[in-house]
């Protein structure tokens, strides 16, 4: 798989918006990454140390009323995304074309809210 974003970097995201999520009352699960040299079925490990050559960085938010969003971002350049609002409305989000950790900041800055609505914002 081509290498079009630095996963590490991507991870670094990841935690920079971990503590405004918290605060606004979801939970944060932990980082996970897939090394994509690991032997079929290839795991998710939790501890970066494990993971040699990594193709996939994701993480599990959940908030109230079992609204949730589930992010796999693929150093390809692509990310499985899926939301829960807790309500009627979920589903997976397109998300391609995704070239920077920086991108990918931006892209989870539209996802957050759009499954557990404005985090106490006006």
């Amino acid at each position: 798989m081509e290498r079009v974003i630095d996963l590490d970097q991507a991870a670094a995201v990841i935690a920079e918006r971990a503590a405004r999520w918290l605060a606004a009352g979801l939970t944060v699960g932990q980082v996970t990454w897939r090394d994509e040299t690991a032997s079929w079925p290839q795991r998710l490990e939790t501890d970066r140390t494990l993971v040699r050559d990594p193709d996939s960085v994701g993480v599990l938010i959940s908030g109230p009323g079992d609204a949730g969003l589930s992010v796999v971002l693929f150093r390809g350049g692509w990310a499985d995304v899926d939301y829960f609002d807790g309500l009627d409305d979920g589903g997976p989000i397109p998300a391609f074309d995704i070239n920077s950790a920086a991108a990918f900041g931006t892209q989870l800055d539209q996802w957050v809210p759009r499954a557990f609505g404005n985090l106490g914002r006006s």
